[in-house]
């Protein structure tokens, strides 16, 4: 079964059930809009997109940390393991929401309130981390833009080869677990 949305962002997306991820606390500011779906706008940047399917007109840039903060570790408490139903840290994948205002040099990214998703059960919640070492505006451009000149040679043999589609919707399947969940517990 698929949902057919028209974003104001991407156009016209039929989404699957496998690809839509329900956040039952919604993203900070946002607490009713629950069910997302993430999004390849086919571009060379790995900006994914949390694009809202309860608001057509909302959607979140996004990022693995790893892209840029290598070191980057999400600790999460047990409730907070529990409500997302982890059993393994293995099936998780976190992403931080970007903020990309005109001068692109000035993006940031939010490491204080990650986006984790449990790939297995396509549940997601934004968490507000307890350590005060990480910013809510963390700079990223300067690290992003060195990781893509790193393997965008490699992408564009890769998109040139399989003919992908721009602007699709991601399955939950196709991403691997991203290691960066942390547990609290010994």
């Amino acid at each position: 079964m698929s949902v057919i949305i028209e974003t104001g962002r991407f156009g016209q997306l039929n989404v699957n059930e496998d690809e839509i991820i329900q956040i039952p606390q919604g993203i900070l500011g946002f607490p009713d809009k629950i069910r997302y779906c993430l999004v390849d706008p086919g571009d060379e940047t790995l900006i994914l997109w949390l694009q809202s399917l309860d608001d057509p007109e909302i959607a979140f840039p996004m990022l693995e940390p790893k892209i840029f903060k290598p070191d980057y570790a999400a600790r999460l408490s047990a409730a907070e393991l529990r409500e997302l139903k982890l059993d393994s840290i293995n099936q998780s994948a976190v992403f931080n929401i970007l903020t990309i205002p005109e001068d692109i040099t000035q993006m940031t990214a939010n490491l204080k309130a990650p986006v984790v998703v449990n790939l297995k059960e396509q549940l997601a919640k934004q968490v507000v981390l307890q350590e005060n070492e990480y910013s809510i505006k963390y700079m990223i451009f300067k690290e992003l833009r060195e990781h893509l000149i790193t393997i965008n040679s490699h992408k564009k043999a890769e998109a040139q080869a399989t003919g992908k589609p721009p602007q699709t919707p991601v399955s939950l399947k196709a991403i691997p677990p991203s290691l960066t969940v942390k547990s609290l517990q010994p």
